[in-house]
């Protein structure tokens, strides 16, 4: 038998390994890795896993409310600019009065 078929489970010695973690690059059965992100990953490295993802979040949300506000106001802006362009345009057309009719 070739040795990747020989593998055993890295918690289970009695199990053949399934799959390899990308992270530790231990063997792993079918019952100790979880997909994450399209990976499957063993619990050690699935906890250091979710410890990261929240800091990358904790960045966006910190500036989450600035973002939000700059867009209302320049969406405000674009709104407004519009309405003013409207209203100039229709106010430098000279309308038929009565008399020119």
């Amino acid at each position: 038998m070739s040795p990747a078929l020989q593998q055993r489970c890295w918690n289970h010695p009695d199990r053949e390994a399934s799959c390899r973690c990308p992270h530790c690059l231990r063997s792993f059965c079918r019952e100790c890795v979880t997909e994450h992100q399209a990976k499957l990953l063993c619990s050690s490295c699935l906890e250091a896993a979710a410890r990261e993802q929240p800091s990358t979040r904790r960045v966006f949300r910190r500036f989450l409310p600035a973002a939000m506000a700059l867009v209302g106001i320049v969406l405000a802006w674009f709104v407004f600019y519009g309405v003013g362009q409207a209203f100039m345009e229709s106010m430098a057309r000279p309308e038929p009065t009565w008399q020119d009719r």
